[in-house]
Parts: C-alpha cells; sequence; structure tokens
C-alpha cells in the first residue's frame, strides 16, 4: 500500500489495483466484470469459469487485508444485465456473506446500469458525493468537482528490454482519477489513449505501484515517446 493524496483527502493504492480510504475505511474498486466467462460461453467462446470466484477471493482478501468496513464499486461490477442471476451458488453466497460484514454500495455503470432489482444485496445508486468527492462509473469532463471513477480499465504500456509490458495503473488528472479493473477477467486500455485524455484533462498521469512506490508517468504526448517516471 502505497500513499496517495488526491481532492486533499488521503489515500492507499494497492498493486491489486483498488484504492484504500483510511478516514473512511474504505475499499473502492472499479469493474470487477462478475461472469464474463460465462457470458462469452453463450457465444460458443469458452473460458475458464472461475473469473467470478477468483475476483470475489481477491475482493476477501483485500477487504481482511485493510480491515475495511465499506466497500464502494464504482460500476460494472457485473458484466451483463443476467450475470447476476448466473453467479454460481458458492460465488453468489460468498459475496451475501461479504455483505453483511461491511456497508457494500454499487455505483452502475455502462454494463450493469439496470442491475437494482438482481443485486444480492448492497445499496445500488448512479453516483455518490463522499466528503467532496464525486463517486462514478465513467468519468465526465464536464464536472469540475474532484473525482474517482473507472471504465477505462486503463495500463502502462512500455518496453523493458526489447519486450512489452503492461501494468495496470490509476489515472490521474487536475480533478479525476480513474482507478484500474480489479476483475479477474478484464483487459486494458492504454492508458494515454485519448478517450482517457479526453475524460481526465491536461496534466495526466499514469501512476503505477510498484513495491514501496509510486511511479508517476506524465502522458502527454510530447513526454509519452520517453515512458519518464518520478516517485511521487
Amino acid at each position: 500500500m502505497v500513499p496517495l493524496s488526491f481532492a486533499d483527502q488521503s489515500f492507499l493504492a494497492l498493486s491489486e489495483a483498488a484504492l484504500y480510504w483510511p478516514a473512511r475505511r474504505a475499499l473502492l474498486v472499479a469493474d470487477l466484470h462478475f461472469e464474463k466467462a460465462s457470458w462469452y460461453a453463450r457465444f460458443g467462446q469458452f473460458l475458464p469459469p472461475h473469473d467470478s470466484q477468483a475476483t470475489l477471493d481477491a475482493l476477501i482478501g483485500l477487504i481482511e487485508r485493510t480491515g475495511a468496513r465499506a466497500v464502494f464499486s464504482l460500476g460494472d461490477a457485473f458484466h451483463d444485465s443476467g450475470a447476476a442471476e448466473r453467479l454460481a451458488r458458492p460465488v453468489r453466497e460468498g459475496l451475501a456473506a461479504l455483505m453483511k460484514r461491511v456497508d457494500w454500495t454499487w455505483i452502475s455503470g455502462n454494463h450493469d446500469a439496470m442491475l437494482a432489482g438482481g443485486l444480492p444485496g448492497g445499496m445500488a445508486v448512479e453516483a455518490m458525493l463522499v466528503d467532496g468527492i464525486q463517486l462514478r462509473h465513467e468519468a465526465r469532463a464536464d464536472d469540475a468537482r474532484p473525482e474517482i471513477s473507472g471504465h477505462f480499465h486503463p495500463k502502462f504500456r512500455l518496453s523493458v528490454r526489447g519486450r512489452p509490458v503492461a501494468r495496470r495503473c490509476f489515472v490521474r488528472g487536475r480533478s479525476k482519477l480513474i482507478l484500474p479493473a480489479f476483475g479477474a477477467m478484464t483487459g486494458g486500455l492504454d492508458a494515454a489513449d485519448t478517450a482517457i485524455a479526453a475524460a481526465v484533462g491536461p496534466d495526466a498521469r499514469a501512476l503505477v505501484v510498484a513495491g514501496e512506490k509510486l511511479l508517476q508517468f506524465p502522458l502527454q504526448q510530447e513526454t509519452l515517446r520517453k515512458r519518464q517516471f518520478k516517485s511521487c
């Protein structure tokens, strides 16, 4: 866990693609995409059907590790509108038990916007203002308030000794902080993609947790090619 200051609040960035908010004793995660594998299976693309259990296990591990008493899931927790109903019984029961241990808030995303009736517990909202920070699924460039979101699954890509390397990363702008995807079966969008730049605004930086350091990579086009970084 590495300290990260944002919007006059102190957070801890975790290498597991999550953010811990000590003042709130809250864990923030985005894009769990429960039952993504089973969705693909419906169309004949069979993948290992263990993604939901792996994601749940990772969540439980982080809650135990941080001592979190609340969880904010920042959208696309389920891969599609029928995913909650497809959860295997052990996963559904494990998730229900977890939500009895902590205060759980589901923030709806573009994949799961209509899931309120099928959720196994917790509170479902479209967005939420907490201590002056707007929590939502997709960043809004027209909202100047401090904001934490997900949606883009950002990854930072660079070359190490001639080999391409991709790491899940946070993307930070002047008033925006985008979380990486937490789900066990999620792809990623290059942090320098124009869609992310448009959402975050100028001075965007990719933040990569590396051991006990938070590495900062400028994403402006004039510095992007150099892939320079510094600790922050």
